[in-house]
């Protein structure tokens, strides 16, 4: 198992000047509290998820990262990668202090392939940037997270990120054909390449993917491109429950014959507050649980049959209404509320947990109502929106405001315990795309049994004998 009883070294300024001799002084931030403090958090919220890094390291190389993994190594210094720090798992977080390595510099998309419709792209790339480059060739980035404009494509192969196509396209790994990891102890391995099969000893790339940047620091990534769409339209179906909501969705795909791009759920609860936040009235007011649905084809008649069909199902089915959305600003208009609903929440009070549950989709209407009564019986705010396609639901626990915060801080452990068994009870789990980090750590035993823990620490130490790197995360300690 990987060793967690390590005593780990301080950075002292003999280790700064080392690390300076490797990237340039001007790229090692020491001794500047006020410049760190933005590496001492991501997204999560609360205090006790902020830690501060003794120093702070960007490098512009694998080579550079590796003699930084190599002094590491010797001096015992623990190392946390980060990608934009727009994760919500606390994972690039250095929560116990050591180096901050930031990959912000390592920003270059080195080539498109489109004769192998493969992109070869750094870690610190912002995502949407993948897109921007590859339009005009008619080709696209298909995995496809919801904060593309902000997140790098680094953070997004550590997390295996997901969002509102994965239900048609899938989920980061399906795309990550090759990588160039330097490893914990300062090796620098290529694995995979530019090829669609390869059963050439263990698939390591896929282990890598979703790994959380605990067993290696990506420097390339190989990308799978697709062919891009050329129509696409958008449709806002409003219910009276969320069973009603929740059925359509097989029946789209089994009767209808047909899997759209994109299938995201929003009930009662979401709908009201992102709304109201947008200054706009809900399109229909007997809304129980709404549906935002796309599909995307390769000509406009294909487009408007797909879509015209999926409205013949939910009327069927009892849908309130149907919205269309079938040109460039109705579609964005359409999906704007759904954009911003993490938005319109973290308005709403300053504590809160922002979680990504999984349940099979068939479970979501017995999941919903036993959200509803756990948020009755610990007496907090708790929407729930999310992929429906997939199951992926976001639920936000929110504090009411005659709450005191002593109070939060003492419920919120035992409420999360109980939606998580909730989750895995229905055949889920606990985290479907925001990854467990650190802010999940102690509730991993909830989803996994002791055996498979203990083998994936095994392959932990295997990668990092010293647990140098990103230590703190996803084991409970």
């Amino acid at each position: 198992m990987a060793n967690t009883d390590i005593t780990y070294a301080r950075v002292t300024p003999e280790i700064v000047k080392q690390l300076e001799a490797i990237v340039g002084e001007p790229h090692v931030v020491f001794g500047d509290t006020e410049r760190m403090q933005d590496y001492s958090h991501d997204e999560v919220t609360g205090a006790e998820h902020v830690h501060m890094p003794e120093v702070v390291v960007k490098p512009n190389s694998a080579a550079e990262i590796s003699e930084i993994m190599k002094l590491a190594n010797r001096e015992r210094i623990p190392v946390t990668p980060r990608g934009a720090g727009s994760g919500l798992s606390g994972g690039a977080v250095p929560v116990l202090g050591g180096i901050l390595l930031s990959i912000e510099r390592m920003n270059r998309i080195l080539e498109i392939d489109r004769a192998n419709m493969m992109g070869t792209v750094e870690p610190g790339v912002v995502t949407n940037a993948i897109n921007d480059a590859v339009q005009d060739d008619g080709l696209f980035y298909a995995g496809y997270p919801m904060s593309v404009e902000m997140c790098f494509i680094g953070g997004n192969v550590a997390e295996n990120a997901g969002g509102g196509r994965a239900i048609k396209y899938g989920v980061t790994s399906r795309y990550v054909m090759g990588l160039e990891v330097v490893l914990p102890t300062g090796e620098i391995v290529q694995m995979g390449g530019k090829r669609v099969k390869d059963v050439t000893g263990y698939d390591l790339v896929h282990l890598m993917v979703g790994s959380e940047g605990t067993l290696g620091i990506f420097t390339k990534i190989i990308l799978r491109l697709m062919p891009q769409p050329v129509a696409r339209a958008v449709l806002l179906v409003p219910f009276a429950d969320v069973a009603s909501a929740i059925g359509v969705v097989s029946r789209i795909m089994t009767q209808g014959r047909i899997i759209p791009s994109s299938v995201e759920f929003m009930d009662r609860l979401t709908v009201e507050t992102i709304y109201a936040y947008v200054g706009e009235t809900p399109p229909h007011p007997n809304i129980g649980a709404m549906l935002l649905l796309e599909v995307d084809a390769f000509s406009p008649a294909q487009a408007e049959a797909e879509y015209t069909a999926i409205v013949n199902i939910c009327l069927e089915a009892g849908a309130l209404d149907v919205f269309v959305g079938d040109t460039p600003a109705k579609i964005k208009k359409m999906w704007h509320p759904r954009q911003i609903a993490a938005e319109a929440f973290k308005v709403q009070s300053e504590y809160q947990s922002a979680e990504d549950l999984v349940v099979p989709l068939a479970q979501i209407p017995e999941f919903v109502p036993e959200l509803e009564r756990l948020s009755r019986e610990y007496n907090v705010v708790m929407p729930c929106f999310g992929h429906a396609g997939d199951g992926n639901l976001h639920v936000h626990v929110m504090k009411k405001p005659e709450t005191s915060v002593d109070e939060w801080q003492v419920l919120l452990p035992h409420l999360l315990e109980e939606v998580y068994r909730l989750a895995v009870r229905l055949g889920g789990t606990i985290s479907g795309e925001h990854g467990i980090g650190s802010k999940r750590a102690q509730y991993l035993p909830v989803a996994l049994d002791p055996t498979l823990i203990a083998v994936q620490k095994r392959i932990k130490q295997s990668f990092d004998p010293l647990n140098i790197l990103n230590p703190g995360k996803i084991f409970p300690t």
